[in-house]
């Protein structure tokens, strides 16, 4: 256990040590893109833990060519008639990738669970499965990485309330969110069970605090990066080629079809 003081830190620099984590996430991009890791990192947690705005952060300055993030839908029909991990399996990184689950297969072990979404027989299937495969791909060599967003009933209640009254998270409350307040202790119940199965020392979960989105994104972010014993390359100066001199002269605009200019800053 870290038995570090923790860091009381104003506005200004949370947001300049947020800022250093970012760098300090391309360099290991850069090391895991050029020593053929493969990452892979679940985010779990109720709904309004934080998730996302956590991911964005994450990601903000990464190469997306190397690093996506991935968000399934609802099965289809289809899906529904296949193996249950096989739409997320094929979403695992290859050599020199970095995939982050915005929810993952634990969907079943939490709101399939809870909302009746799948029968018990299946539940009981993936608890018995889920160990065994994560087990199957660390033994691949993949690092496979899951945190667990962990909010309170208040502040939780607050960050609906929030939504409701913002039209821009409105979309973010879906029927599912809504039924979440009305069964908090059905998923408390859902989740404690789902963590005596899967919290193995092979692939334990990672518990992170997100009462406060600022401090939990400056901790999960500088955990993660323990995750990969990364070193700092060295820089390479970058110079630029001498332009092409050739004549030529650029088409007008008035031959274009040009976007109105209806706004002009500064």
């Amino acid at each position: 256990m870290d038995t570090d003081t923790p860091k009381r830190l104003s506005g200004k620099e949370s947001e300049k040590e947020l800022e250093r984590l970012q760098i300090e996430l391309l360099y290991m991009q850069e090391w895991i893109q050029r020593h053929g890791v493969r990452m892979l990192v679940l985010f779990e947690g109720r709904d309004t833990a934080g998730k996302g705005g956590t991911i964005k952060r994450v990601t903000e300055f990464l190469n997306p060519r190397f690093c996506r993030v991935v968000a399934l839908p609802a099965p289809t029909e289809r899906e529904r008639t296949q193996w249950y991990f096989q739409r997320y399996l094929a979403h695992l990184p290859a050599a020199g990738e970095i995939v982050l689950f915005d929810r993952s297969w634990y969907n079943r072990a939490g709101v399939e669970r809870v909302m009746g979404y799948c029968t018990e027989e299946e539940y009981g299937q993936f608890m018995r499965d889920c160990p065994q495969i994560e087990r199957s791909l660390i033994r691949s060599g993949i690092v496979l990485v899951k945190y667990w967003l962990s909010v309170s009933d208040e502040e939780q209640e607050r960050r609906f309330q929030q939504r409701i009254a913002n039209p821009h998270k409105r979309w973010k409350l879906s029927t599912n969110d809504l039924q979440a307040r009305a069964h908090w202790v059905d998923y408390s119940e859902a989740k404690d069970e789902m963590f005596a199965y899967t919290d193995t020392k092979e692939s334990p979960w990672w518990v992170v605090e997100a009462d406060d989105k600022r401090s939990a994104r400056l901790n999960l972010i500088s955990h993660l990066l323990t995750m990969v014993p990364h070193e700092h390359t060295t820089d390479v100066a970058i110079e630029l080629p001498p332009r092409q001199k050739r004549a030529y002269q650029r088409p007008p605009k008035d031959e274009q079809r040009m976007v109105p200019t209806r706004y002009i800053v500064g």
